[in-house]
């Protein structure tokens, strides 16, 4: 994959993010792995809503995002939706799912 500055056609820059997505998606599969491996370690509702955990979460994502040039906005609902969902997968998975909001 070249650097950004070195693509000299549409189709380099289109290669490179497709690339760069497809490793995205395969890191959010092995994150999920660990969500899944973690629901172990946790047995209520609320141990997988863990409350101070998910804003240190959301605060590091936004800091990373600044630092990466990002809108720190956009990474923070970005993590939402993403966290949120595999909330409510832990809940199903623990046998929760009717414990509450997803």
């Amino acid at each position: 994959m070249k650097a950004p500055a070195d693509c000299t056609s549409i189709e380099d820059v289109r290669h490179a993010i497709d690339a760069i997505d497809q490793d995205i998606v395969r890191a959010l599969g092995l994150r999920y792995e660990y969500v899944k491996a973690i629901t172990r370690f946790k047995k209520t509702e609320e141990d997988v809503r863990a409350p101070e955990r998910y804003q240190a979460v959301m605060q590091a994502r936004r800091a990373w995002a600044q630092e990466a040039g990002l809108d720190p906005d956009v990474v923070e609902r970005l993590y939402r939706l993403l966290i949120d969902h595999f909330i409510a997968e832990e809940m199903k998975d623990l046998g929760l799912a009717d414990a509450g909001r997803p």
